[in-house]
């Protein structure tokens, strides 16, 4: 019996494992795939100069500041191709080589690469650069008539830069206060969270505060603006670390009260009072595996409260052998309450020398260790944090970390998927044509493609993926202007600039619709996909549902007329309109099915050695579903016909030689005189010693070989060189791994074995012999 019960349970979870992987949320695919080109997006990129990671938009002025290596340069916010100014800050040779004598790479990491940029209350720039592990920070002076001034005396930019030009940090600036996340050492080996103005304060070498720190990210939180509770601003720091209890990276949110912390009068002195953390969970299909933190973005609606705000946050994790990508959100009111209301851990002494975290379960001291100065304190004569007392600071000091984590909205990501990891993100919100509102995420990867992609109702959708960058670079750097409506971009080959939507690359109703995207609809009238808010009319759209029944019925396809001599070969193209559609042909009204001379190929159909049976009216289906249902459209249309033996006519048709009629016999004639005159020649030459004779073949390659040895060299010099030329990328058709997704656009499949195939010819629809 156990014998027919395990065959039955496999017969009966099968479907079941089928139905999972067909609504596995990792097959989430960009609906549409851009490959790399120039029309993409407006870029910018100097020769010989890279890292291009550091951004300040200037509304004011319609400026970009992009801080790259060794240079900041001003670009036209409405086309950053456009530079209008720059200036340089390289390295003294002197500079150059005292790193290098400190064991950095000359060529690498002795530079000064741009990591600090920021708009000063007197509408100066602050910067500051590497500086060749020698960090040091300048004022940057813009005005109309003046191009970009560096100042000339600078500030130790120990604390506030990297020393290492490839750690993470993190900075904001608050009213002239720069608040920075970085090392304070040369080695790396002290991190630091740090104000540096007016009152220096910064976090205490602990590692239960900071232990081996990646920073990602720092924001304020304007929550003392008129609070009933007298509160104060609020700085987050975001960043993963190794943690204290478990030996694990996790990632972390800190909380920082921004204004008034000024450190303890004699406990924590000049460090913060207010430094408390708490882990940040992003459940990733229930794995146990810790998530990393990659990046955050503060999304806050302007009609809305502060305790609206939310932060995105991009996942990743620690282990190569996952290619997973995460997008986590999370409610500012919730992050506050934690850390408001949460309990403490505390850290327990075991029988080994490890130290072991639980919750703390004792007295909480009042004020509440870590709590910001409120109109509660200042009645207990506590105006300042200097007036705070002993065991309160003395608790904060020893307990920084809660014991509740941080949960996301739904206790679940908006968006996972697999393939190039998660780099950066922004989000922004956009009214669509059924007056709800939708936040779209634009999300850069480590192979330089941006995605854009929007949650439903907790549906995953990703409505494109666009090549930004002709080398894969990672994304740096993610930004968005009001102004301009354009996203900005950053890699180590350049940066670059992108509208919100481009709607005009859906052709059709159908494909604009099922194209799900907030920004874009189909205009009736102008018979065009457009802009939503660049429209005065109502448009077609569906987002939630992607109904396409809702549009007009659509012009038929004008056939097109292909011909083909008997025995030759065609392809008929027919490219996909979508990843999420599937294509299919059929020839007057019956599906064609794949055979040796019919090959379905990914973007068209294949006829090999044609016959008249091929004859007849080709037709491209496309069929994509959505949830409202199932939409066929026709992509393309043939009438294919194939010439009798013979004949000479016909578009496309190689004619067959003449053998008979009254120029026959003149033409042997002369191909006769041809011949003749040919041979005479060559006697000639064989006379005159012009062309050598068999038998002379030994002693001229005798003779050869000297001047040979002498070229070799240089014919040397030339093979090599014709091996390092790359070869002419030239299309290769062939029945095989012809199905495969095009998101892997500009990579070259080399696993497995080498099959060498003959070459195979054929007439292109759009080329005619």
């Amino acid at each position: 019996a156990m014998h027919l019960l395990l065959p039955l349970c496999v017969l009966w979870l099968l479907p079941l494992a089928w139905t999972l992987e067909e609504d596995s949320p990792l097959d989430c695919v960009p609906r549409r795939s851009f490959p790399y080109h120039r029309d993409n997006a407006h870029l910018f990129h100097e020769e010989g100069v890279f890292n291009y990671s550091t951004m300040l938009l200037r509304e004011d002025l319609d400026l970009l500041l992009l801080g790259a290596r060794e240079a900041v340069y001003a670009l036209d916010l409405k086309d950053i191709s456009k530079k209008l100014a720059s200036v340089k800050w390289e390295v003294t040779q002197q500079q150059k080589n005292e790193c290098k004598n400190k064991g950095k790479d000359l060529e690498t990491e002795c530079k000064n690469y741009i990591r600090i940029l920021h708009q000063t209350e007197d509408n100066r720039m602050y910067v500051c650069g590497t500086n060749a592990f020698d960090p040091e920070c300048h004022f940057i002076f813009h005005t109309e008539y003046i191009d970009l001034t560096l100042e000339k005396k600078g500030e130790d930019g120990k604390g506030k830069c990297p020393f290492d030009p490839f750690h993470r940090y993190a900075s904001i600036m608050v009213e002239n206060n720069l608040y920075t996340a970085t090392s304070i050492n040369f080695l790396g080996s002290e991190p630091v969270l740090m104000r540096s103005s007016p009152i220096s304060i910064r976090t205490e070498f602990k590692s239960s505060w900071l232990n081996e720190p990646n920073f990602v990210s720092m924001t304020q939180m304007p929550e003392g603006y008129m609070s009933e509770e007298g509160d104060d601003d609020k700085v987050y720091l975001f960043f993963s670390e190794t943690a204290v209890e478990s030996y694990k990276r996790v990632a972390y949110g800190v909380f920082l009260c921004s204004q008034g912390d000024l450190g303890g009068q004699r406990t924590l002195q000049k460090k913060w009072t207010s430094f408390l953390k708490a882990r940040m969970d992003c459940p990733v299909l229930e794995s146990q595996l810790p998530y990393i933190i990659q990046d955050t973005y503060r999304f806050c609606d302007p009609q809305q409260d502060w305790r609206d705000c939310l932060f995105y946050a991009i996942f990743t994790p620690q282990s190569d052998k996952s290619d997973l990508s995460a997008v986590c959100a999370y409610r500012v009111s919730d992050i506050s309450r934690v850390f408001a209301e949460g309990k403490y851990k505390t850290p327990v002494p075991v029988e080994t020398s490890f130290v072991k975290w639980v919750m703390y379960s004792g007295d909480v001291p009042v004020p509440r260790p870590g709590a910001c100065i409120d109109n509660a304190a200042r009645k207990a004569n506590i105006t300042k944090t200097l007036d705070l007392p002993d065991r309160t600071l003395q608790f904060i000091k020893d307990r920084p970390l809660m014991d509740q984590a941080i949960q996301p909205i739904g206790n679940k990501p908006l968006l996972v998927r697999r393939g190039a990891r998660f780099t950066r993100i922004i989000v922004n919100q956009v009214q669509a044509a059924d007056g709800e509102k939708y936040r779209v995420m634009f999300i850069g990867t480590e192979e330089g493609t941006m995605l854009k992609a929007v949650n439903y109702d907790g549906e995953m959708f990703i409505i494109e993926e666009v090549h930004l960058f002709q080398t894969p670079e990672p994304i740096k750097i993610l930004t968005f202007s009001n102004l301009t409506g354009q996203i900005y971009a950053g890699s180590d080959y350049g940066a670059a600039q992108i509208p919100l939507a481009t709607c005009g690359r859906s052709l059709s109703c159908m494909d604009c619709v099922l194209a799900r995207d907030p920004y874009c609809g189909w205009d009736k009238d102008v018979r065009k996909c457009v802009f939503l808010s660049n429209s005065p009319r109502g448009l077609i759209q569906s987002v939630k549902k992607g109904d396409a029944s809702l549009c007009p019925e659509a012009d038929p396809v004008k056939p097109m007329n292909r011909s083909i001599w008997p025995r030759g070969n065609l392809k008929l193209r027919c490219p996909s309109p979508s990843n999420l559609s599937k294509t299919s042909w059929e020839r007057d009204g019956s599906p064609v099915m794949a055979s040796t001379r019919l090959q379905l190929l990914q973007d068209g159909l294949l006829i090999l050695n044609a016959t008249d049976s091929d004859t007849g009216r080709y037709r491209c289906l496309s069929v994509e579903l959505s949830k409202a249902g199932r939409y066929t459209a026709t992509v393309a249309d043939y009438q294919v016909s194939v010439a009798p033996a013979g004949s000479g006519d016909g578009s496309g048709i190689l004619p067959k030689a003449r053998m008979d009629g009254p120029s026959v016999a003149g033409l042997q004639a002369i191909v006769g005189l041809l011949v003749v005159s040919l041979l005479g020649l060559l006697a000639w030459n064989f006379y005159k010693g012009h062309l050598p004779l068999p038998w002379n073949c030994t002693k001229k390659k005798n003779e050869e070989q000297t001047q040979e040895t002498r070229e070799q060299g240089g014919l040397d010099a030339y093979q090599d060189a014709a091996r390092s030329a790359p070869a002419e990328d030239k299309p290769l058709v062939s029945g095989a791994n012809n199905g495969r997704s095009n998101n892997h656009t500009g990579r070259e499949e080399s696993d497995g074995p080498k099959v060498s195939l003959p070459s195979l010819q054929y007439i292109d629809d759009e080329s005619e012999v």
